[in-house]
């Protein structure tokens, strides 16, 4: 699948739980903090910040998920403001996982205050380096995209 089919899958998916749900508001917001919402969900599962516990990270399959959560609300809110990726921004930096995702929640808000293309492919970035660092290849998020968009639409059909 191409990069770009992502964010026509997601237009679909939204559209579904608009009408579902029955949405009559602009909902860009809602979308922009569900997202910090997911990151900080991943952020948890990795554990990256408890400096306090000896207990490891969530398994790789709950990482995933969880980050392609975030995938979802990144898609959306490109499409409610028409910046349309051809292709993943895919970076090879290495960095510590607290503060990639201190820099990652700067760049969604950042984004969110000031709805440019260049502060849209800011954050694309940096989650393309949250995949590099968990080991995610775009494989593996494109496939676990397609799981959760799926699981989206059961949630949807059964009162979710």
């Amino acid at each position: 699948m191409q990069f770009r089919q992502l964010f026509e899958k997601q237009r679909q998916l939204d559209r579904f739980i608009e009408e579902n749900q029955q949405v009559q508001k602009d909902v860009f917001a809602e979308k922009g903090l569900a997202l910090l919402v997911e990151l900080s969900e991943l952020a948890n599962e990795t554990r990256c910040f408890k400096f306090w516990s000896t207990k490891g990270p969530s398994k790789r399959a709950v990482l995933l998920e969880e980050y392609v959560d975030s995938v979802h609300f990144i898609l959306s809110l490109g499409n409610m403001r028409g910046f349309l990726l051809e292709e993943w921004p895919f970076l090879k930096v290495k960095q510590e996982l607290t503060e990639t995702f201190l820099n990652a929640t700067q760049t969604i808000l950042t984004f969110l205050q000031h709805q440019t293309e260049e502060n849209y492919r800011a954050m694309w970035k940096q989650y393309s380096i949250i995949a590099y660092n968990l080991d995610f290849s775009i494989d593996d998020v494109l496939h676990a995209y397609e799981l959760k968009n799926e699981k989206n639409y059961e949630r949807q059909r059964n009162g979710y």
